[in-house]
């Protein structure tokens, strides 16, 4: 119950009141016993003081009577008023000086104290001395009774006049007192709680909104605005928690939209990115990294189960911004290059790896290689003979006969076209990888273009004694394309055959529609000297023949197939090696009948 601010800002109320009724009361108390005894001693000094000599020196007088203690009496009766003598509560005694025995007075013997006070003993001491001046008029607060005790020496006699106060009046008066301040402290206690419960209320009211607004900000929840209702410290506390809710939601707002990108980032980029905690636990694992990996990566698996191979954690974490460290590891038949870096020094940071998948790069660094390769082979083979040929006609002077020099002449005009070729073909696949070669969309009649390629190469197949074939299987509609690629690939295609089959061989060309009726195929048959099947994946790459040297006694510069294969890419279509039964090869062209525009393409 008092751990709640109101109450405790009603008992610190309570207690302030109850303290300050203390005080007040203890100052009232003491003052009213101080000034109760400073009066009763005053009274004395205007009846025995300096000033009042001549009264002193009476009462001397009277004491020498042969009755002196009666003529005392007498002389203190008449001086009652200014003694504050009242008969009941302050008396007055009149003392034998030797012995303290009483002799005459205000009330009976009984009435003194059953042990002679302090003052009394030093009033005998001065008599004892004969020292009239030494009055016992000392005063102590916590005393239960005032006293004074004056020495009177005459010539033969010796009185004490003891004035005796019991403080009935002063303790009746601290009683009263005592009263009169526990009521005010009831009363004022009551006022107080009641007042203290109010301005607890007034306070924690608008501090348990802004707990409760705090809890809902904590919650997530910031649409709601505490209402300002005043212009004091909680109004500006209120209005500063509004305008520091609104900050808080729109910061929160813009680091979940960035999680969310980075999330999503991490989700669809290609690299793929695991992080470890500074113990060396994944925290992070995007699926491209489990794919690389070829493994499930779960979170908590360990740095040295995926990357200590490579490199110690401990020296990851180690490394200064912007260091970091580059390495590449196989996994299957795939290389992975990886980067290692610290992205924090804190205790919450740890160490990020950065996979990315070089497999295919360092393919084509070996097909570029192999490519230069090929590229200066065949051209120096032809360069070679050129030279060759030129150098002896060069040499000869004139003593060649006229048809040898022909025949070398010949030669070197075919090993020019040859060059000539491959430059010709490698600008094609140059421009085709680059994008430049535009391809002019028309539509036109299939079986039209096959028919075409057929007859022009029917006077070839007839000098090889090959019987070429040409059926559809259906009515072929008309397709988009660039009329003059295509039939460009279907020469390639129908020219290998017939050149790479015996004489006297069999070429069949046939095409039709697929069941969908949304493509058109071709398929050219032969009976030649076949692809064996370690060779059929690799028969689009560039300057790949399967017999290398048949393939330059005819003339091929291995470049024929990729650039069919990339027309037949341009075109959205296939260009396929399926199963042959049998010797020779079956190649198979596939095209859609209608090409797709970019929006198309876009929304599938």
């Amino acid at each position: 119950m008092f751990r709640s601010l109101r109450m405790k800002l009603t008992m610190i109320m309570l207690m302030l009141m109850g303290s300050q009724m203390a005080i007040v009361g203890t100052f009232l108390t003491t003052g009213v016993s101080s000034f109760y005894m400073n009066n009763f001693y005053r009274q004395l000094d205007s009846v025995f003081g300096l000033d009042q000599r001549e009264f002193v020196s009476d009462l001397r007088n009277a004491a020498d009577d042969d009755n002196g203690a009666e003529s005392l009496r007498e002389m203190l009766d008449a001086n009652a008023g200014p003694l504050g003598i009242d008969y009941h509560t302050r008396n007055y005694f009149v003392l034998d000086g030797e012995t303290g025995a009483w002799l005459a007075g205000s009330a009976s013997a009984d009435a003194l104290p059953m042990e002679q006070s302090l003052n009394l003993l030093t009033a005998r001491t001065a008599v004892a001395r004969g020292d009239s001046t030494a009055v016992g008029d000392d005063s102590y607060l916590n005393a239960e009774y005032m006293d004074a005790a004056i020495p009177i020496l005459s010539g033969e006699h010796s009185y004490i006049i003891y004035i005796l106060d019991n403080q009935e009046t002063l303790t009746g008066l601290n009683q009263q007192l005592f009263h009169i301040i526990l009521q005010s402290l009831v009363l004022g206690l009551l006022i107080t709680a009641l007042l203290s419960f109010l301005l607890a209320k007034t306070m924690v009211g608008p501090l348990e909104k802004l707990t409760a607004g705090a809890e809902e900000v904590a919650a997530g929840k910031f649409g709601t605005a505490l209402p300002v209702e005043s212009t004091d410290e909680i109004g500006t506390l209120t209005g500063t928690f509004n305008e520091m809710a609104g900050v808080l939601h729109t910061t929160l707002a813009a680091m979940e939209n960035e999680r969310d990108k980075l999330d999503t980032l991490f989700l669809y980029m290609t690299d793929g990115v695991v992080a470890f905690d500074m113990s060396g636990a994944v925290i992070h694992c995007n699926p491209a990294a489990t794919n690389m990996l070829q493994r499930k990566v779960e979170i908590g698996s360990r740095y040295d189960d995926l990357f200590g191979g490579l490199f110690a954690f401990g020296d990851m974490l180690a490394l200064k911004r912007p260091s970091h460290a580059e390495g590449e590891m196989m996994v299957g038949e795939r290389t992975l290059e990886l980067l290692l870096a610290p992205f924090s020094h804190q205790e919450l940071g740890g160490v990020l790896a950065v996979l990315h998948d070089v497999t295919e790069r360092h393919r084509n660094e070996e097909r570029r290689k192999e490519f230069v390769a090929n590229v200066s082979h065949e051209l120096r083979t032809p360069l070679t003979n050129v030279r060759s040929y030129a150098e002896t006609l060069r040499d000869a002077d004139g003593e060649i006969p006229p048809d040898m020099s022909n025949n070398f002449l010949d030669i070197i005009i075919n090993e020019t076209d040859r060059m000539t070729h491959i430059v010709q073909d490698l600008l094609i696949l140059s421009r085709l990888d680059a994008g430049n070669t535009e391809i002019a969309f028309t539509r036109f009649p299939f079986g039209e273009a096959i028919e075409s390629v057929v007859r022009a190469n029917a006077l070839n197949a007839r000098a090889r004694n090959h019987e070429l074939t040409f059926r559809a299987e259906e009515e072929l509609p008309c397709i988009e394309g660039d009329r003059n690629r295509l039939e460009q690939v279907m020469m390639n295609i129908i020219g290998n055959a017939i050149k790479y089959t015996p004489d006297g061989g069999h070429i069949r060309v046939t095409a039709g529609l697929t069941g969908d009726r949304q493509q058109v195929w071709m398929d050219v048959w032969d009976d030649g000297i076949g692809i064996p099947e370690e060779s059929r994946a690799r028969v689009f790459e560039r300057f790949y023949r399967v017999d290398k040297a048949r393939s330059r006694e005819s003339g091929g510069t291995g470049l024929g197939l990729s650039i069919a294969w990339e027309i037949i890419q341009r075109h959205r279509g296939t260009l396929t090696l399926p199963p042959h039964d049998g010797p020779g090869t079956t190649f198979r062209v596939t095209l859609p009948v209608a090409q797709k525009s970019r929006a198309e393409e876009a929304s599938s």
